[in-house]
């Protein structure tokens, strides 16, 4: 089996899984952010803590990359445009009720409206190529 198609696969299932767990529902993701429904912060906290293990065991059992190199996870410095996209971020996943995953989550389930936010995912990241290739991205 290639690695795209693996990949495809793994996608469909993260994918699967969001939708059965509701994370695609705007309402559920509007209860996570009142504090009225944590169920979605749960899955989410439930999955920070498999990755933090699974990490832990990968890097016990001598983990490497592709290229040979060990797997490890390096902290990145704070600069002021990821609070700032983060804000931005934020905002959008309050107001369209997805996040990057979950809006193909949603598209997969014929849900349109993702197109929009996709949309918006799109020219976000272009943005932010466009700062920091002129060099606004500063620390700080």
């Amino acid at each position: 089996m290639g690695r795209n198609t693996t990949f495809l696969i793994l996608g469909t299932v993260f994918g699967f899984t969001l939708s059965r767990v509701g994370a695609s529902e705007y309402d559920l993701i509007y209860g996570m952010f009142t504090g009225t429904d944590l169920t979605l912060a749960w899955v989410m906290i439930t999955a920070i803590i498999i990755g933090h293990f699974g990490m832990r065991l990968l890097n016990l059992a001598g983990g490497k990359t592709r290229r040979g190199e060990k797997v490890s996870v390096k902290a990145k410095p704070l600069k002021s445009i990821t609070i700032v996209g983060g804000l931005i971020m934020g905002v959008g996943w309050g107001l369209s009720g997805a996040c990057p995953g979950t809006v193909l989550a949603q598209l997969g389930e014929g849900k349109f409206i993702a197109l929009g936010t996709i949309a918006g995912l799109v020219l976000g990241t272009y943005t932010y190529a466009l700062l920091v290739e002129r060099g606004s991205d500063s620390p700080g």
